[in-house]
């Protein structure tokens, strides 16, 4: 290798040491891109649909933000405050109440369940150490993540102060972004960011869409059944329905805890209630709705949001999705084919 290769592999290995070293402020910037990505797909779409100018259909959007946020802290975030501190008082009765079920079966097990078997049925108690030990694993530290207020204000405050800047000149920062590449391979870069951002605004919109139908049926069958405190249950249905696979679970503890308290058969229909709600969401409305969204196999969802989070603790679970569409763009593009599949009998060489 002649010198100027190894100066640019160990230039390369002191930026990923450094992009390492701050990971959480560059995962608070990815999340930043994400949400300016959002707005300003709106604003372009204001633009092409009414003919405004680029700064009124900025503005629009800002005060559409603005409000939808003061209609969510003055009316919905009350209400769910209210309940969901009632709601984590009574979950503790709920999970008392199966383990007292959990250890009644092994101590009169029925006549139909083999009296061998009961020894190979683990302790209670253990078995939900070895799950919070393995969750642990996994997750890190993902709880003390929302243990500092002070924390959470600070990385709220600087991913709104990014957002605004960026959203302020898109193409400015999109071009620093593409100075960043080889002259030869700028245009073709400029192109995967665009295939980037259309796969971006699929998947929130999709997704956004998904959420508040998982949320909507969520609070009329929760209803129906006669479970308390159904609209708290119904906004963390739609909040953990960003986070696929684990989602869906973690949404269905509390509701199923707290009907507990009533009967077994009501918990056991808010369960059916559940795996009916993600069955039709899985199945038929995001079919429906996200035709052009990103298709990521549901093996390597879960994949990348055990990478993502082991690795980037708790905003890479929370951003496992936009990351995982992100790299999936550039690896088909940039490696796939424009490495891999690349013949130079027939297409033109794209690097230098």
């Amino acid at each position: 290798m002649k010198l100027t290769d190894w100066i640019n592999l160990a230039l390369l290995g002191i930026t990923l040491y450094v992009l390492w070293r701050f990971r959480q402020i560059v995962l608070l910037m990815f999340a930043a891109v994400v949400l300016v990505t959002a707005l300003n797909g709106l604003t372009r779409l204001f633009v092409r649909t009414y003919g405004w100018p680029r700064n009124r259909a900025l503005l629009v959007t800002s005060a559409l933000v603005a409000l939808g946020g003061f209609i969510f802290l003055g009316l919905v975030f009350p209400l769910f405050a209210s309940q969901f501190q009632e709601l984590l008082e009574l979950t503790p009765k709920g999970f008392a109440i199966l383990v007292g079920w959990f250890d009644d079966f092994k101590a009169n097990p029925p006549d139909w369940f083999p009296a061998q078997d009961i020894r190979l049925i683990p302790d209670f108690s253990e078995l939900i150490r070895q799950v919070t030990n393995i969750s642990t694993t996994v997750f890190g530290n993902f709880l003390s993540f929302f243990s500092s207020s002070l924390a959470i204000l600070l990385q709220l405050l600087l991913l709104i102060v990014l957002t605004l800047m960026m959203l302020s000149n898109p193409p400015a920062y999109r071009n620093l972004l593409l100075r960043l590449f080889p002259s030869s391979y700028r245009k073709r870069a400029d192109d995967i960011l665009t295939q980037c951002e259309t796969a971006l605004i699929s998947w929130l919109g999709g997704v956004a869409l998904s959420s508040m139908f998982v949320g909507t049926l969520s609070f009329v069958g929760l209803v129906i059944l006669g479970v308390p405190y159904a609209f708290a249950h119904a906004i963390l249905a739609g909040t953990f329905n960003f986070i696929p696979n684990l989602g869906p679970t973690l949404s269905a503890i509390f509701p199923i805890f707290v009907a507990l308290l009533q009967s077994p058969s009501k918990a056991l229909a808010v369960l059916v209630l559940y795996i009916v709600i993600q069955n039709v969401e899985s199945y038929w409305f995001t079919p429906m709705t996200m035709q052009k969204q990103v298709s990521l196999l549901p093996a390597a969802t879960l994949v990348a949001q055990i990478f993502f989070t082991t690795f980037l603790g708790p905003l890479g679970l929370i951003l496992a999705l936009p990351l995982a569409v992100v790299c999936k763009t550039w690896i088909e593009e940039a490696w796939i084919k424009d490495v891999l599949d690349h013949d130079p009998k027939f297409d033109p060489p794209r690097f230098p």
